[in-house]
């Protein structure tokens, strides 16, 4: 990233290892970073004095995109060594340099603005809490007055449907179609012994047998129709 630079200035000074601070506040990455990204001289014992140690190098490093390492080196390039130096060795300095680059600016302005959003949404959530627990209560008295209630009404209201569907259910109603055959039977053999017993008189008898047995042949058809429609 500083290759730029350091070549126009190589020509008039070099710098030399021991010149780094040795009580700067970056982590070894950074500084062994720093280090590889200078050029070389020809001087090999110079060249071999900037290779970091294994101990110092980074596990991972993040990919820097080329815009992000472009807009870094706007700042840089026009700074000296000693600056450079002193962003190395200066914390406070350092800080400063970050919270001017336009991307650091960027971040800290939607951050304050997510910091703002949900503060806002706190304080609007506490405002509605005795709401909220008014709201709680309400449901609470419903649940245990008219719920409980509506719920009884509710369950005598089945059991109503139940008993009427199983009146009317096909089984049901062959059972009363021959419950009334029985009846009608047991009615015309009542008016039989009536007239035996000449407790009855015959145009009488013949009125109220003729009837009973008309109804009687037509339940009996009706019996086995509904019979032999559940059978088929």
């Amino acid at each position: 990233m500083f290759k730029s630079f350091w070549g126009s200035q190589e020509q008039e000074a070099q710098p030399r290892p021991q010149e780094i601070p040795t009580d700067s506040w970056y982590p070894p990455s950074v500084l062994g970073s720093q280090n590889s990204s200078r050029p070389g001289t020809p001087n090999s014992s110079s060249s071999s004095s900037f290779t970091a140690r294994p101990g110092d190098r980074p596990q991972s490093l993040s990919p820097v995109s080329p815009a992000e390492a472009a807009s870094i080196i706007v700042y840089l390039k026009d700074k000296s060594v000693d600056e450079l130096r002193r962003l190395l060795a200066d914390k406070d300095a350092y800080h400063q340099l970050l919270l001017s680059l336009d991307m650091v600016r960027t971040q800290n302005h939607v951050r304050d603005e997510l910091k703002n959003e949900t503060l806002q949404l706190a304080r609007n959530n506490l405002e509605k809490e005795s709401y909220l627990m008014e709201l709680q209560n309400q449901c609470r008295i419903i649940r245990t007055t008219e719920l409980a209630t509506a719920q009884e009404k509710l369950n005598e209201l089945e059991r109503q449907k139940a008993e009427i569907m199983k009146f009317y259910s096909p089984a049901s109603l062959l059972h009363q179609i021959q419950v009334d055959l029985n009846n009608i039977e047991e009615e015309s053999e009542t008016l039989h012994k009536q007239l035996l017993y000449k407790e009855c008189d015959l145009p009488v008898f013949v009125q109220k047998y003729k009837k009973l047995r008309n109804t009687y042949h037509k339940r009996s058809l009706m019996h086995l129709a509904a019979k032999t429609s559940l059978i088929g």
